[in-house]
């Protein structure tokens, strides 16, 4: 994968910065060029500006055009005045100096903002299979509430209801499952896929959501939904016939499906089908086809022992959640579910992958079922039992570990690590936060506590380069020398089978 070397500005934003700075700077040429450049810079400005209102303006722009408004009027009123026969009356360089500078800082805020909170630019996969992407969408309750149907979450009773941090009593959970798969060939100007959602509306709903979820204005996450994945909407699935090992992911709490994108082309692109699921009332925001959009209802109490027992309650049901997809994923693979991807999935050989609380789920869905043959835990805190043995193999990765990490949380991974009936790897990534294994290093400020220091596409590059090694030698047999793999990313280690005591 590369990373993009180009501006975060598109042609109008650069061209409206561009005329801003001349606007600024115009008072302090000679006498006989201030009026032409101001004119020639504003006839710019007024073009470029037209152009954002008809696309839709950043915020990243209003200082911007703020100093632009307040340098045209003094650089046009000494050569209007002329024009009309009154004498010009021109500050002198002492008084206008001060205003100079402030215009050039607001300017200057403007890219500098649009760098800090950039509409994301997704790496280019690396694999040989363009990549395509479908949603699907169950609307009856996909752990089998009321219906029979699919495997009851732990900890639910007999009527199906669910536990702590679920929903409410006997809800539904409705899943929204998007998929990423290997695709045929495209042709070169079929239209992408809008990043966190079917739609542009759907993700400005969901990039709403989580600025609301992370207590953050909302404007600041206005480039996401701009943005665009490689991935093709509907595109055929890829010519040969064979079976795709297949990939589910579970994002953080309050996280939503499409947050772990970059790392699901990147897989897609190598052969695998990645599907990603929205979990009701813990994702900042669902929205169903029929127009509702269901939204968080995780709650923090205070009380460490309350909030502990909640987390469970939620790991609970996304591990559910998680096997009532695949469940459901059997069904389109055997054609009992029609679809493109039918006959093209290959269920046995699967992986259980998440990040943060996801990460727990992962972990509990495969202690629960066989079914999962992997497990990707993207720096999630184990939650539910971690002792006895852990039957499939697993990849850890971990934010690097300072003052402020959880006491309880490398001592709890480790001891499940141990336990392992497989050989299990935790990797350990200098430099690294716990959004760094999600796409947020692609759109947040580069700020070390919050997205971890190792840049933006390869932050990336990390999380999805650890994740092909493994995956490809755990379910695909590929002979990989797994601690050679993944010590290029970070500090590795191994845990092989032992007797459990």
């Amino acid at each position: 994968m590369t990373e993009s070397t180009g501006l975060p500005l598109s042609a109008a934003e650069a061209l409206t910065v561009l005329g801003a700075l001349v606007l600024v700077v115009a008072r302090w040429l000679p006498e006989r060029w201030r009026g032409p450049t101001a004119l020639a810079s504003g006839a710019l400005l007024v073009g470029a500006v037209a152009v954002l209102v008809t696309a839709g303006p950043r915020w990243q722009l209003a200082p911007v055009v703020g100093a632009a408004a307040v340098a045209a009027a003094f650089a046009l009123a000494p050569w209007l005045s002329r024009r009309s026969g009154r004498t010009p009356r021109r500050a002198r360089w002492w008084a206008a100096l001060p205003g100079t500078v402030v215009c050039t800082v607001l300017v200057a805020a403007g890219p500098v903002a649009a760098w800090a909170f950039p509409v994301p630019d997704f790496p280019e996969p690396s694999g040989r299979f363009p990549v395509g992407t479908r949603t699907l969408e169950w609307a009856e309750s996909a752990t089998g509430a009321g219906r029979g149907e699919g495997p009851r979450p732990a900890g639910a009773d007999r009527r199906g209801r669910q536990p702590a941090g679920a929903g409410r009593g006997a809800e539904s959970r409705p899943l929204v499952v998007q998929l990423w798969y290997p695709a045929g060939r495209t042709a070169r100007d079929a239209q992408r896929a809008p990043y966190l959602g079917r739609t542009e509306a759907e993700a400005r709903t969901v990039s709403a959501a989580l600025a609301d979820y992370s207590g953050v204005p909302g404007f600041l996450l206005d480039g996401l939904p701009r943005a665009r994945s490689h991935a093709v909407p509907g595109a055929p699935v890829a010519d040969g016939g064979g079976r795709f090992p297949v990939v589910l992911f579970s994002p953080g709490l309050g996280g939503v499906r499409g947050q772990n994108t970059a790392w699901a082309e990147e897989l897609a692109s190598h052969g695998y089908v990645v599907a990603a699921v929205d979990h009701p009332y813990d994702s900042a925001a669902v929205v169903l086809s029929d127009g509702r959009t269901l939204r968080t209802r995780v709650t923090a109490t205070g009380d460490p022992a309350k909030d502990e027992a909640l987390a469970e309650g939620w790991t609970r049901a996304r591990a559910a959640d998680l096997r009532a997809v695949l469940t459901r994923l059997e069904r389109v693979q055997s054609g009992a579910v029609a679809g493109p991807l039918s006959g093209r999935l290959d269920t046995g050989r699967v992986a259980a992958t998440g990040h943060s609380i996801g990460g727990a789920a992962a972990l509990l869905a495969a202690r629960e079922d066989a079914r999962f043959d992997a497990v990707v835990d993207l720096d999630g805190y184990p939650r539910g039992p971690v002792g006895g043995r852990f039957a499939q193999p697993v990849l850890a990765l971990t934010q690097e570990i300072g003052p402020d990490t959880d006491p309880d949380y490398l001592p709890r991974l480790t001891r499940l690590l141990e336990r392992g009936g497989a050989t299990n790897y935790r990797l350990t990534v200098p430099g690294a936060a716990h959004l760094t294994f999600t796409d947020a290093p692609l759109y947040l400020p580069p700020v070390p506590g919050v997205v971890g220091s190792r840049g933006r596409a390869e932050s990336t590059r990390i999380t999805s380069g650890a994740t092909l090694s493994f995956l490809d030698a755990t379910l695909r047999g590929a002979p990989v020398d797994l601690p050679a793999a993944l010590s290029a990313h970070g500090e590795v280690t191994v845990h092989r089978p032992r007797a459990v005591r």
